[in-house]
């Protein structure tokens, strides 16, 4: 792949900014390469064929059958509930995501839309289970793989108007985390005409910015307004395109899945070396060191600021640095993700969480690090986590986000967030004026805005109204299901069976087992009168 860019940046016809790709730097830089084309960011995407891994598992809760398997050239997803006919199928595998570090999924496309397989392989029970998140007890459901999800495993990926899981010919241009994810674009590099960014040479949060793209997950992200997440380029601050949102009590409990930058940051170690201390002094993101030297590697790593006679004297016999003072442990956020990490709190005892534990009482969001935040991006961040059922975040949220309103008058995410919490509470009118001026905006949350004024007309048995926004909405993102169930209720009231059993086939066809639509498609094929009122409000 990275080859035909080299040649159209060489021809002149590559837009700007000029990406090159990895062969572009291998003539001079082999040896790296060559390292790195072994790492696990190099190898966390691509085609899914050469990288499949076969397998069958079967979830009890729902009774669903699932099998990953390779015909000829090509690999498949099926997927059936033995004695249902109305839900089996079969998917065919695009791409895998995750180098099998911790383990591997698979994309696949339902008429343009990419989905990830609702089961993954996990390295460390060398075996197939649902994909990390919720799913449903008692039904199959295939979820969307977004551009955030692609961001972090892929190289220049290519999102396309509409839905966030729509992309160009191909979802990205190159396979893995690539060179200049981590270094900027090349183009003009490769012809002598330019540096290329070492993050090495950058300090403080402009060199952490370009691990915590991809490694600080916290509880909520908030872009920047005009800004995405797409905009960042080595060397600038992160936080300067997207706000991290973590609680002020981070590292004093468990750890997630990918909180390692959030943990290092609470160690003793990174807070007294005033910056100095950053992931790549422990980690060079070029090689992977075998397992049988890590113990030896880590402990020179210890000892470059740690003094080296101490170390002689302390736990004689027992040079594990990392076993005693990083240990693994089990994600608290992926519960059954079967996944470890390792502890970056970096503790004096392992297993005694850092002092200074937070009061009792709501945990407190704070923009990590650094950065500073407005009660736009503070507001948003609550309104976020006020999804999971939190009161007190949507109580934040409520207090914030119309001081926001106030100095971003035509914000859509911040009159999309303000109208979901107060369509909530029950206060329709004020929902609705929001969604409208939201609906102004050319912005993802007018999507969620259009579909939940849709809604609002409904209950106000302005059914006309509701139709028209449903069907832009479904029309533009076919895979909002719960669009397209209160689409099919709709038509269904207005008269118009065949238009709710054309809408019903197709939400079926991306959520094939959607109980709700598979029971009121049967319902139309013998009684289509009978229909339910949509209520609920989508975020």
């Amino acid at each position: 792949m990275g080859a035909a860019v080299l040649a159209l940046c060489a021809a002149g016809a590559a837009a700007e900014p000029p990406y090159v790709g990895n062969e572009a730097c291998r003539s001079c830089h082999e040896e790296i390469y060559d390292g790195y084309s072994r790492t696990a960011m190099a190898r966390t995407s691509g085609p899914a064929r050469p990288n499949l891994i076969e397998g069958a598992f079967r979830h009890e809760p729902s009774g669903v059958e699932y099998r990953v398997l390779a015909e000829g050239e090509k690999a498949y997803l099926s997927y059936e509930r033995p004695g249902d006919p109305g839900m089996r199928g079969r998917q065919e595998l695009a791409y895998h995501v995750g180098s099998n570090t911790r383990g591997r999924t698979f994309l696949f496309e339902i008429d343009g839309l990419l989905y990830k397989s609702p089961i993954n392989f996990y390295a460390e029970t060398k075996g197939w289970d649902m994909s990390p998140g919720e799913h449903p007890l008692r039904e199959m459901e295939l979820k969307p793989a977004p551009r955030s999800c692609l961001f972090c495993h892929a190289s220049r990926i290519q999102p396309a108007s509409g839905a966030p899981n729509r992309y160009g010919a191909a979802p990205f241009l190159q396979d893995g985390v690539g060179c200049e994810r981590c270094h900027g674009p090349g183009g003009e590099h490769v012809r002598r005409r330019g540096a290329l960014v070492v993050p090495a040479e950058l300090t403080g949060e402009r060199r952490d910015s370009v691990c915590i793209q991809c490694h600080l997950l916290g509880e909520a992200n908030v872009r920047r307004p005009g800004k995405t997440i797409d905009m960042y380029r080595p060397g600038d601050l992160f936080s300067d395109y997207v706000v991290t949102f973590v609680y002020d009590a981070a590292g004093q409990g468990g750890l997630g899945a990918v909180s390692q930058v959030e943990a290092l940051a609470q160690s003793q170690c990174m807070r007294r070396s005033r910056d100095r201390l950053g992931c790549i002094t422990c980690h060079d993101p070029h090689t992977s060191v075998p397992a049988a030297e890590r113990v030896a590697h880590y402990r020179e790593k210890c000892l470059s600021c740690h003094e080296r006679s101490f170390a002689e004297r302390h736990q004689q016999g027992s040079p594990d640095c990392i076993g005693c003072h990083m240990p693994r442990g089990k994600s608290v956020d992926l519960p059954h993700a079967h996944t470890q990490v390792t502890d970056h709190r970096i503790l004096r005892r392992a297993g005694k969480p850092p002092a200074g534990s937070a009061a009792p009482g709501p945990l407190r969001l704070v923009p990590f690090g650094a950065a500073q935040a407005e009660s736009r991006e503070l507001g948003l961040a609550y309104a976020e986590v006020a999804l999971g059922g939190d009161a007190h975040a949507a109580q934040e949220a409520l207090r914030l986000l119309p001081q926001a309103l106030a100095r971003y008058p035509r914000d859509a995410e911040v009159l999309a967030g303000l109208g979901f919490l107060y369509h909530q509470l029950g206060r329709n009118g004020l929902a609705a004026e929001m969604y409208e001026r939201a609906l102004q905006a050319d912005s993802p949350a007018a999507e969620s805005a259009a579909a939940n004024l849709g809604v609002i007309y409904a209950s106000k048995g302005d059914l006309g109204k509701a139709l028209a926004l449903w069907k832009g909405v479904f029309a533009e993102n076919p895979g909002l299901s719960e669009v397209g169930v209160n689409l099919a209720v709709g038509s269904c009231q207005a008269g118009d069976a065949a238009k709710a059993r054309e809408t019903l086939v197709e939400v079926l066809k991306y959520q094939p087992d959607l109980g709700r639509a598979r029971a009121m498609l049967r319902e139309l094929q013998s009684a289509p009168e009978r229909c339910s009122a949509p209520t609920r409000p989508r975020r």
